[in-house]
């Protein structure tokens, strides 16, 4: 018996169908019932990484603690497991032919000809298998990106067969995550494209051990029995997935379905004690019971799509759950930001959020939304690009640097005061070359941010190519925007704070990377709370 048993995901019939909150959900059910599980993706786009990728083709980059640019889906796996992820956690097409024929160049293949099968799908088995082989896990499961069928999940489909052939019964199962889509003109749940689906897997040699059906209503027990018959599942293998209010309902939803039992039955693990999910619907009854409401604009130029900020937008949920406080995200587009954006939408708002992001559109507005929030006292957090806004708008209209910007939007600005750092000077490839990954800051006594942190050095995750620069650091800090956090080996300004305001905090890391329904971000709950108290003060004032 295999001491790792695998866990495979994955989708057919169409996209985005969650196999991401799918995987998420069973790992915390299997880590609730004491299995150690970590979860990986696999993406069949043939870039390296996301790193170069516009938010609007792929929702955020999100990055790990060792610095590697990922899938989104990993912050769904840190914030459900409460566990780090790494480099190995995401593995791309791109990740996978750029190892391949890099060993080819070495002369490693001994002089064969290079194929899909077997040093293509060799390669993907390897990688699929470093969590496993590290022997910290019980139970590693693997999300395969993309629909059965797509010509790009091919030799990932391969590897998996094959894999499963090699581990043997009882060490790898397939959970098949697939829609029942609802026909409305006929009144009635339709099963053909699953149907359809499993054999098309089937095609590839793999046999789906569980159906997890995304459906939108109730699937019958005659639908079920269908299902089971007709795509050659057992009947308690068929898992209704069906809408949920939030998706972090979805564990639970699980659980009632009976879908970690399954899956430890076909791995023969023990199934007999129930899952601990104690703290996580605390949670959920916080989360879901609000005794307060705040309402905080983002300010970002990637606002339509919603995955463009989704660690921002999970780490507000944290931070409202621990505060019992419902909190409205108004996503405001910072390119369309004029004075009639700012009476209408900002000025009824109780905190300010200013985005991450890169490149010159949108950035005016990002200042204009800065400007409003330092002068009429709201509660402020910029991250990042945010962070540098905040600097750029106070060297402009309190320093008096008319022209100040960053180097990034405007190379002959007589004021840099956000410049390139020196070890990006000269560096021509894009991809995997910003400040990546955990990086220490050191807080200073009597700040904000050493208050809510409650220590002295910290430890969060970056992803930049340009910095504070520290030539106008004692004019920026003699007129009282602070810098109150830097990192201890390198001098680079980390946080900002404005002296005169009830909260102001901008920071060059991202915060929102690290938080966690266990662990929400002690950044993002204060300023949460900071917001509810400005909305209280406000209330009160207007009563007086």
């Amino acid at each position: 018996m295999a001491d790792t048993k695998y866990i495979f995901v994955t989708g057919g019939v169409t996209s985005s169908l969650g196999k991401g909150i799918i995987a998420a959900s069973l790992a915390k059910l299997l880590q609730a019932r004491g299995y150690k599980t970590t979860i990986q993706k696999l993406d069949p786009y043939i870039n390296v990484d996301p790193g170069t990728l516009n938010p609007y083709e792929h929702g955020e980059c999100y990055v790990t603690d060792d610095g590697a640019e990922t899938d989104l889906d990993l912050g769904h796996y840190e914030r459900f497991l409460n566990v780090r992820t790494s480099q190995a956690n995401n593995v791309t097409t791109g990740r996978i032919y750029q190892s391949v024929i890099e060993k080819e160049r070495r002369g490693e293949f001994l002089g064969k000809t290079v194929q899909v099968v077997p040093h293509i799908t060799n390669e993907i088995k390897d990688r699929i298998q470093i969590l496993g082989n590290t022997g910290e896990y019980d139970i590693v499961i693997t999300e395969i990106g993309g629909t059965v069928g797509d010509i790009e999940s091919l030799p990932y489909i391969e590897a998996v067969r094959q894999l499963l052939w090699e581990l043997g019964d009882n060490n790898a199962i397939v959970i098949h995550l697939t829609l029942v889509p609802y026909l409305a003109a006929a009144g009635e749940l339709k099963t053909k494209p699953t149907q359809h689906s499993v054999k098309t897997l089937m095609e590839s040699g793999i046999k789906a051990d569980v159906l997890v059906c995304r459906t939108e209503h109730e699937l019958s027990d005659e639908l079920r029995q269908k299902l089971a018959l007709f795509c050659n599942v057992k009947r308690e293998a068929v898992i209704q997935s069906i809408d949920a209010s939030t998706i972090y309902d979805v564990p639970n939803l699980m659980l009632e379905e009976g879908l970690d039992t399954v899956a430890l039955q076909k791995l023969a693990l023990p199934a007999e004690a129930q899952p601990d999910l104690t703290q996580w619907n605390q949670f959920l009854q916080r989360h879901k019971n609000p005794q307060h409401e705040v309402k905080i604009g983002l300010i970002g130029k990637y606002v339509e799509l919603q995955d463009s900020y989704k660690s921002i937008l999970e780490a507000f949920i944290h931070a409202g759950a621990e505060n019992e406080v419902k909190v409205h995200v108004e996503p405001i587009h910072s390119e369309f930001i004029d004075d009639k954006v700012i009476s209408e939408k900002i000025t009824g708002l109780d905190g300010i959020l200013v985005a991450p992001g890169f490149g010159e559109r949108g950035i005016e507005g990002k200042i204009d939304a800065v400007k409003y929030a330092r002068e009429h006292n709201i509660p402020f957090f910029g991250i990042c690009l945010g962070m540098q806004m905040s600097v750029i708008e106070f060297s402009r209209n309190v320093l008096g640097f008319e022209d100040a910007n960053s180097t990034e939007m405007d190379s002959k600005t007589t004021h840099p005061v956000i410049d390139l750092m020196e070890d990006q000077q000269g560096v021509e490839y894009k991809g995997g070359t910003m400040r990546l990954g955990a990086w220490d800051c050191e807080l200073k006594d009597g700040s904000i941010v050493k208050d809510v942190y409650k220590e002295t050095i910290i430890s969060e995750r970056h992803r930049h190519r340009y910095e504070f620069n520290n030539k106008y650091k004692q004019q920026i800090e003699a007129a009282g925007l602070k810098a109150t956090g830097f990192n201890p080996k390198t001098g680079l300004v980390e946080i900002v704070e404005l002296e005169s305001h009830p909260w102001f905090v901008g920071v060059q890391y991202h915060p929102e990377y690290k938080s966690t329904v266990a662990n929400p971000h002690p950044l993002f709950v204060a300023f949460v709370k900071a917001a509810l108290k400005y909305k209280k003060d406000k209330a009160h004032a207007t009563m007086a």
